[in-house]
């Protein structure tokens, strides 16, 4: 069982704030400390928010940033969350750091909507991140991908393995 879960937030769709029906939007405050508080989780952790971007927006200096918040931080256990589009391309720029699980995780819809899939893959990262070794994982729609080995299947609105 882990001692305390670190979360890292990046921004995209989970933390999304949709403003009108032409589906204008911003990213907004990290949303996990609510999903956190609805599960009324029972164990310590903190949340770190690192950027507030659509992660196609994220460059390879966000992602050098991401890697370094990571190796500075004092737990073994990280969730990530950030936005679907390349949350592959960052999960592989994460690799070979050592000591640490380091789970990706996101949601095809916004953590504030009623029919969102936020609340499912968080949890499921924090289970990934309690239970795997040490290495870099992708939790979406109720499976753990290698990174590697994984996709974004857009028309299908899942992860899936390659």
């Amino acid at each position: 069982m882990v001692e305390h879960l670190h979360f890292l937030t990046t921004g995209g769709t989970i933390d999304k704030v949709y403003f009108d029906a032409t589906s204008e939007y911003e990213v907004g405050p990290p949303q996990v400390a609510d999903v956190l508080r609805e599960g009324n989780v029972g164990f310590p952790f903190t949340i770190e928010p690192v950027l507030a971007k659509d992660s196609l927006d994220l460059t390879d200096a966000d992602r050098a940033l991401i890697r370094q918040r990571v190796e500075a931080c004092p737990h073994r256990c990280l969730v990530i969350t950030h936005g679907t589009d390349t949350l592959i391309q960052t999960a592989c720029a994460l690799g070979e750091i050592a000591g640490k699980t380091i789970v990706l995780t996101g949601s095809m819809q916004p953590a504030r909507m009623r029919n969102t899939d936020a609340g499912f893959n968080i949890a499921t990262a924090i289970t990934a991140a309690q239970l795997l070794p040490a290495g870099v994982y992708v939790a979406m729609n109720g499976r753990v991908f290698d990174p590697h080995w994984a996709r974004k299947n857009r028309a299908e609105h899942r992860f899936e393995a390659i």
